[in-house]
């Protein structure tokens, strides 16, 4: 059995206090100011950008989610490289990579990375890198090359579109349900 000696005890008495004091478990709030009907407490928190976090430390009241689910960009990448094969999506780290893919019997095969440099949809937000690698049958010897062509501009610009038009339709979807 163990033995806790007065010293042990205040200890872990004292440690046990400033951890269930950082919790911040409790915070005052007065009844005769917050409305009792939940509807208009969400119109509220939405209206002071307060929202639901899981894993995010900081940037309080913000009302940005870091769910893919709710990033158009991140929606719009996704759909707009639905014809290749997906090597590496990161969420976190902002990053989307195809695998190596071709049209045929090409010995050309291309690589699609993209990187999210921020969250919003505008045409800084995002870097489009195609790496295309060429191989030599025979030899058996495979190049890869960076490729900077008009490919991914058209691509930047078809994800920028798509996202959009994803984040119009969010709006109005959720205009719908909370009203104006």
């Amino acid at each position: 059995m163990i033995k806790l000696t007065t010293l042990n005890k205040i200890f872990f008495s004292i440690l046990l206090l400033g951890l269930l004091n950082s919790c911040g478990i409790y915070k005052y709030s007065d009844a005769r100011k917050n409305s009792t009907n939940s509807d208009e407490r969400v119109k509220e928190n939405l209206k002071t950008g307060k929202s639901v976090k899981f894993g995010q430390v900081g940037n309080k009241g913000s009302g940005e989610f870091m769910f893919a689910s709710s990033n158009p960009l991140w929606r719009a990448s996704i759909d707009k490289l639905n014809f290749a094969p997906l090597s590496n999506v990161d969420y976190a780290g902002g990053i989307i990579v195809t695998d190596w893919f071709s049209n045929g019997g090409s010995n050309e095969q291309i690589k699609i990375t993209i990187r999210f440099l921020s969250n919003e949809v505008r045409s800084d937000a995002l870097d489009v890198i195609i790496h295309k690698k060429t191989c030599n049958q025979s030899t058996n010897d495979c190049k890869v090359e960076v490729i900077d062509n008009n490919l991914n501009s058209e691509i930047r610009i078809a994800i920028l579109k798509k996202a959009a038009q994803l984040q119009n339709s969010d709006l109005a979807t959720n205009k719908k349900k909370i009203g104006d």
